[in-house]
């Protein structure tokens, strides 16, 4: 079979988008299919192109297998709405004039988070005269709505009617979660063209090859803190200033600390806030590759998982999670809705919080702290879950033997 998919996050990004495209493709791969991935220069989150790399009209490069075409797109750092809309629609349009020069596919996919990239799968389906799917990461306009980024009006009611009917067009559409496949179903989508697969990681895939003690000492980190750490996008929808909230009181303790990693659009006004509080007790890194990332949260105690007080974010299961159950971490989670489900009732990995509560956030990491038993529970349960529901590859299978059943039906 040969699959042309188009994201606008690939690897060397290593984003959550970028690195469920790669290890699902690299098992299609494996698996004897031709993948053929069309995507842009990698920029994601500053908006900088990385070294090795140009943003030209059309280059060519080979991954583990991965045939991966790279065009050129307006780029735009992760913050501010209007810049990102022109970057997506750049990209967009870029990929549709690619596509006439790639070899036919027998069928396109399109990923969220931003509906742009399908609405080009749909476009080069429609022109490839393929069936095309729909992997939704993201509910747009919703997502934006949510995080106050943009206001209700005709511009986003135009968005919503060409998403649900990007939804209800697709072949098949992929979301991963349960809640946006309910969505679906109530904006008309047959539940025939429904796969709900969702995020995981592959167990044992990554090796910290650093000790916990040498990774704080590297970040300035107290080696004998009881550390909460939040690895990830510091962007609109995550609130992460209640962290810095919680890290206001525990000040008087020293015995906690919190290390935050990551690019975004509130990554700066998070370092105002930190330096306006003389928070001596908070750690703020830039973005970092992802094997630093990893190695990070395996030198702290505590894995933060938070997204802002909203009823849209009880529907995401934000990919931070698996890699907290892969290196055995407790979670400590501030999401309402399907995650908290998942982390509390279901795999019992972690203790929840309401969102955007700090003083709640605070008195959860003090009742960790003082149990030792309780963190090795929940580390424990998170690794046993991880192989059992949320392995990477078995998720790559199931992907993969929704589109050949399209894929056959058509022929």
């Amino acid at each position: 079979m040969k699959i042309l998919f188009l994201t606008d996050n690939f690897p060397p990004e290593s984003n959550a988008p970028a690195i469920r495209t790669f290890e699902h493709t690299r098992e299609w791969v494996k698996a004897g299919h031709e993948v053929t991935v069309l995507t842009c220069a990698p920029n994601f989150p500053r908006g900088r192109v990385y070294e090795g790399y140009r943003n030209r009209l059309f280059q060519r490069e080979e991954i583990e297998g991965i045939r991966v075409v790279r065009v050129w797109s307006w780029i735009a750092a992760n913050e501010g709405s209007l810049k990102r809309i022109l970057d997506y629609m750049s990209f967009m349009l870029s990929a549709v004039v690619a596509s006439l020069f790639l070899k036919r596919p027998d069928v396109v996919i399109g990923t969220s988070p931003q509906f742009f990239t399908a609405a080009a799968a749909w476009m080069v389906g429609k022109l490839k005269r393929r069936p095309w799917v729909f992997e939704l990461r993201d509910l747009w306009p919703e997502t934006i709505l949510a995080v106050g980024a943009m206001k209700k009006g005709r511009l986003v009611e135009a968005i919503e009617r060409f998403a649900d009917f990007l939804y209800r067009d697709a072949d098949l559409v992929v979301p991963v979660t349960d809640s946006f496949a309910r969505h679906l179903e109530q904006v008309g989508v047959d539940p025939e063209r429904i796969v709900v697969v969702t995020n995981g990681i592959e167990p044992g895939q990554h090796v910290p090859e650093r000790a916990p003690a040498a990774v704080r000492e590297h970040w300035g980190i107290p080696a004998d803190a009881f550390v909460a750490g939040y690895i990830g996008t510091a962007g609109l929808c995550h609130g992460l200033s209640a962290v810095l909230d919680a890290a206001v009181l525990l000040q008087g303790d020293r015995g906690f600390h919190f290390a935050l990693m990551g690019d975004g659009a509130d990554k700066d006004e998070l370092r105002e806030i930190a330096r306006e509080r003389k928070l001596e007790n908070v750690t703020i890194i830039d973005g970092q590759p992802r094997q630093a990332a990893l190695e990070l949260l395996n030198a702290v105690d505590v894995s933060l998982v938070v997204l802002k007080n909203s009823p849209l974010f009880e529907t995401v299961i934000p990919s931070k999670i698996f890699e907290a159950m892969e290196l055995r971490k407790p979670i400590l989670i501030g999401v309402r809705g399907e995650s908290r489900k998942i982390v509390v009732d279901e795999v019992g990995c972690g203790v929840a919080f309401p969102p955007e509560d700090a003083e709640a956030m605070a008195a959860a990491l003090q009742r960790l702290a003082r149990d030792d038993e309780e963190r090795q529970r929940l580390a424990q349960r998170g690794g046993e879950a991880l192989v059992e529901r949320f392995r990477r590859s078995a998720l790559a299978a199931k992907m993969l033997a929704a589109l050949e059943a399209l894929v056959r039906s058509r022929h």
